[in-house]
């Protein structure tokens, strides 16, 4: 099944707040079940671009994944367009750099040998180096009818399956009119959520023997929304990781006379959670997080730590306390010692 629904955090944040919520469930401890809520929040984004590029619809998309929420205040913005980078659009994105570009639309850009949707990943290529940030396609349409699709539309995309491609070979208006064995109101809705692409899409996979659940997931890998969220994942992994350390700051704070919550703070889950986190900010700012072996890469990160960049020190001291541990692990520094 399409990821919808149910937004959690993902990967080194996921531990981070899963730790701290069993620790809360254990204890009773209320303060510290709201900090990790807070922690594990969807990452909020923003959705912007010209009217009639379709961002209403690629809103409705994005809010749909997991570990993303369209809300204000916005943490990352997006930018919508559609077929080109007009003026105003490049004016745009170069006074207020987004995340990330849509193009939307992206499964009406024309047919390619493989379909419109790698066409449009082959003009989101140029567009990317006009934009100066990532460019990629979006076929929102196809992302929110794998979600909105019930079995009423379902019955009619199978009932289309039977009157053959001719049905596709015209027009919305040559759709609308032809002689088909479903309802004008019900052709209607089908262009509405899947339009043309979608419909010859759901006539394939009924002709492959595909349920609606199998469809649907369909519609969601062909969309290029799973693309879309990971690139805007990979971009939240600095926000993702103040996170971790306001929430770690908040928990120090609460841990006066609480040994318990203290000695949970520099638990191996913790510790190598937030080493995690550390590792995707760095990953992402285009550094290699070697090397492998534990002590020697505590060392590179701690003079890091001490001699990078003022935004990333604190990564490199987390990376370079999570490998010490690691060390500990396999026979080094006693567990103690080599937390601090």
């Amino acid at each position: 099944m399409p990821p919808f629904g149910g937004r959690k955090a993902t990967g080194a944040e996921k531990i981070f707040v899963d730790e701290l919520t069993r620790f809360a469930e254990e204890t009773g401890d209320q303060r510290v079940r709201a900090i990790a809520e807070r922690a594990g929040a969807p990452l909020r984004i923003s959705v912007r671009g010209r009217s009639g590029t379709g961002r209403d619809t690629v809103a409705r998309a994005l809010n749909s994944a997991a570990g993303i929420a369209v809300a204000e205040p916005a943490e990352l913005p997006v930018y919508v367009t559609v077929e080109v980078l007009k003026p105003e659009d490049r004016a745009a994105v170069a006074a207020d750099p987004p995340a990330l570009v849509v193009l939307s639309k992206a499964d009406l850009t024309g047919f390619g040998e493989e379909g419109p949707m790698s066409a449009a990943q082959a003009r989101c290529a140029g567009l990317s180096v006009a934009a100066g940030v990532p460019v990629l396609p979006l076929g929102a349409l196809l992302a929110v009818a794998a979600r909105a699709l019930d079995p009423a539309d379902w019955a009619a995309v199978r009932a289309l399956a039977g009157a053959g491609w001719s049905c596709l070979d015209e027009s919305h208006a040559g759709f609308l009119t032809a002689a088909l064995p479903i309802s004008g109101q019900m052709r209607v809705a089908l262009l509405e959520k899947l339009d043309l692409f979608g419909i010859a899409l759901g006539i394939a996979a009924v002709r492959q023997g595909r349920d609606l659940a199998a469809f649907r997931a369909l519609l969601w890998r062909v969309s290029g929304v799973a693309e879309v969220v990971a690139a805007l994942v990979a971009a939240g992994a600095h926000t993702r990781y103040q996170r971790i350390q306001h929430a770690t700051a908040q928990l120090a704070a609460l841990t006066v006379g609480d040994d318990r919550l203290s000695e949970f703070l520099s638990s191996d889950e913790i510790v190598l959670a937030r080493m995690g986190a550390a590792e995707a900010v760095l990953r992402s700012a285009g550094l290699d997080v070697g090397p492998a072996a534990p002590l020697a890469r505590a060392r590179r990160w701690h003079r890091y730590s001490r001699e990078g960049p003022p935004a990333l020190r604190g990564c490199g001291a987390d990376l370079a306390r999570g490998a010490l541990r690691l060390w500990s692990r396999a026979g080094g520094l006693p567990v103690g010692v080599a937390a601090r």
